[in-house]
């Protein structure tokens, strides 16, 4: 198999979602140079990957036609993985057209040889669903440009932290018996998500992929229904009692999704009508020019428990998703609720225990008030407290952490979060830490909570919570000073 020159980039977007994460340290191991186009600069800057002497990242809006063209000069390829159903809502499938339109225009200006696009499997036709369709129009508006489009089209894809896996692990975990559509009998080929990253690695290097559409999935044709049995024998649960009914409709489907998973419903919808369509793999072709050992649903399945059971998610679903700018805090009426407190313990440990705040570890004191209100927000439409986190004690820049989203870390020195659940207002909690008296074995931790109120709702909503303050935030303070000290 020939071999292409590492003299050139290598352009990536969607580095930070799902996908793209674990791809980029995939393409740097085989010793090509990568350019990340990206939303956010300080998003990128926090992955493992990030210092790489030959990592280059580019912040830019693919809707900007020329400033991508800008970026991709000097690129031989470029990997196309956006899909913004968690930034555009409803209208996603139009918002991805013509971003896909701006760049593969902008690639032909800057003269890639070729781009790489990971789509959905689905047959075209009258019954196609609205998400599988945009993705067939993505690969249309990216050949409009006329640089060969390599589309790589896959099913549903078991990996640990990914949507169709978290979905699958949740309704089995949870749900004894389960209600469901008719889908529950529609054929799927499921793959390993190492085996998409390794069709996509390969893929560079194998010139006969080149504009070339192909269909990749694992070894085996099964219903969603089976899928959810080897769920339950892999995870160790008596097996589900699933019984099909005609009623259910996507959207109710999408909210029962919602209510019982950590997948919001705005990415709930288009898969769950994606669902009722057959999603299987035409020929071979794949398999044939970059062969690998596909692996089975039940490996693919232990494979990913055994990450999420080890802490060893490199990406989640949650990833993928536009960071909330600088809240404006001029102007208007700004509710605070600072606290602090002495820390008999260096700087570093009282960080570490700060960031262990949130997923299985609680938030210290009062953990079934914030379960209350993580299911109130689930109800609400938020995401509740069931997004959990990727990892028990690391922390990044742009993680989902239940209903938080990470958007400031200072090593040793500070952390916040800006609340993702539904509020009549816009909210953080931030801790900093500061030496005490110029004694490096103590320091001070100061939390704050930042409520900035949408109108006469948002006013009445911080004075009815305002008595849980003090068991809530005095609470978690007081607790995260006792692990720093422990």
């Amino acid at each position: 198999m020939p071999d292409t020159s590492r003299s050139a980039f290598i352009a990536v977007t969607g580095a930070t979602g799902y996908i793209g994460g674990r791809l980029v340290p995939r393409l740097l191991e085989g010793g090509h140079r990568i350019r990340c186009l990206v939303r956010d600069r300080n998003k990128s800057l926090s992955r493992p990957w990030a210092n790489d002497q030959r990592i280059e990242i580019v912040q830019c809006d693919l809707a900007d036609e020329a400033a991508v063209c800008d970026a991709l000069r000097g690129c031989s390829a470029a990997y196309y993985l956006v899909h913004s159903m968690l930034v555009a809502g409803d209208q996603y499938a139009q918002h991805d057209r013509a971003i896909a339109e701006h760049f593969g225009g902008a690639a032909a200006q800057a003269g890639l040889q070729r781009i790489i696009y990971l789509g959905g499997l689905g047959e075209r036709g009258p019954n196609l669903s609205e998400h599988l369709a945009s993705r067939r129009d993505v690969e249309n508006a990216l050949r409009l440009g006329g640089v060969p489009v390599t589309v790589l089209r896959a099913a549903m894809i078991i990996g640990s932290g990914s949507a169709s896996f978290e979905i699958l692990r949740y309704l089995v975990e949870r749900l004894p018996i389960m209600i469901t559509p008719r889908w529950v009998s529609t054929e799927c080929q499921p793959i390993a998500v190492r085996n998409v990253l390794e069709y996509l690695v390969r893929c560079i290097d194998e010139p006969r992929t080149i504009g070339q559409t192909l269909d990749i999935g694992g070894p085996e044709v099964l219903t969603y229904r089976q899928i959810m049995t080897i769920m339950a024998q892999a995870a160790g649960l008596r097996a589900r009692l699933v019984i099909p009914v005609p009623v259910l409709s996507p959207r109710l489907s999408s909210l029962w999704i919602h209510l019982v998973t950590p997948i919001s419903h705005r990415v709930a919808r288009p898969l769950a009508e994606g669902l009722r369509n057959r999603v299987v793999c035409r020929d071979n072709r794949a398999a044939e020019l970059m062969p690998q050992k596909l692996l089975t649903v039940r490996e693919a399945i232990d494979a990913a428990l055994g990450k999420s059971r080890e802490h060893e998610v490199p990406t989640r679903w949650s990833d993928a998703g536009e960071m909330p700018g600088d809240p404006d805090w001029a102007g208007g009426t700004m509710m605070i609720d600072r606290r602090e407190c002495l820390v008999n313990a260096p700087a570093h440990t009282a960080f570490n225990a700060v960031c262990q705040v949130g997923g299985s570890h609680g938030y210290h004191a009062a953990d079934w008030l914030w379960r209350i209100r993580g299911a109130m927000d689930r109800l609400a439409g938020g995401p509740g407290l069931r997004r959990g986190r990727r990892h028990p004690q690391e922390i990044h820049y742009g993680d989902a952490l239940d209903f938080w989203r990470v958007t400031r870390v200072e090593q040793d020195r500070a952390l916040e979060l800006r609340a993702e659940m539904k509020l009549p207002g816009i909210a953080t909690l931030s801790f900093e830490i500061n030496p005490f008296a110029g004694d490096p074995s103590m320091c001070r931790l100061t939390q704050t909570a930042r409520f900035k109120p949408r109108g006469l709702g948002g006013i009445l909503y911080w004075y009815a919570v305002l008595p849980l303050h003090h068991v809530v935030f005095n609470g978690m303070l007081r607790g995260i000073q006792r692990a720093a000290c422990a």
